[in-house]
């Protein structure tokens, strides 16, 4: 039986453009695609292995055209609306207190600086959350398998009692080896609150 509850956090509850970021960042950097370079240097930055402070200067070093404010607008334009609708799903949940509730997100300062600041409920948001795990606090990422031993391990959770929510393929694929159902949403056709109408046969 199903008593595990682990969600994804971008577009799962908030919204985001990950092709139209891409697209805007390659107009602003003159490129045509990353670096493996760029690619490493994202990838530090959402472990948290990197500082913001690095991670600003590598991008100055490597397209001086662009100031912090501008690199840092690119970096975050991913970023869209959170529907209220969705709080109030989660806020649902934590009441009815059916199932242990986690947040397992690939995530890092910038972004969260943003949510911050944009979300006026985020505060709330968090609070529904047994446990809030985010990529850069606890330096491991998704899909790598040990992410998921990891809040397997220290919530004392059996695999076959968790549901993994998540728009990344790679993401579900990994949990799915290890034994933990999911349900890997199209955010441009499904809605996490429809989540006990459209898994109805596991939850």
């Amino acid at each position: 039986m199903i008593n595990t509850l682990i969600f994804d956090f971008g577009n799962v509850f908030i919204n985001l453009d990950i092709e139209g970021n891409l697209n805007y960042a390659f107009e602003k950097f003159k490129i045509d695609s990353f670096s493996k370079e760029m690619i490493a240097f994202n990838s530090f930055y959402e472990q948290g292995l990197i500082s913001t402070e690095e991670l600003l200067g590598f991008y100055s070093d490597n397209f001086p055209h662009l100031s912090n404010e501008e690199l840092i607008s690119i970096w975050n334009f991913m970023l869209k609306d959170f529907p209220k609708h969705r709080l109030d799903f989660i806020q649902e949940l934590k009441k009815e207190d059916n199932y242990k509730l986690i947040l397992l997100s690939n995530t890092n300062d910038l972004h969260i600086d943003w949510i911050k600041e944009q979300v006026p409920f985020f505060e709330d948001f968090k609070a529904c959350f047994h446990k809030f795990y985010l990529s850069h606090e606890i330096q491991l990422r998704k899909p790598n398998k040990d992410i998921f031993e990891f809040v397997l391990g220290e919530n004392h959770l059996n695999a076959n009692e968790c549901f993994f929510i998540d728009d990344n393929t790679d993401n579900c694929n990994t949990a799915e080896t290890m034994g933990i159902k999911s349900w890997n949403i199209n955010p441009k056709t499904d809605d996490v609150t429809t989540l006990f109408e459209t898994k109805a046969d596991i939850l």
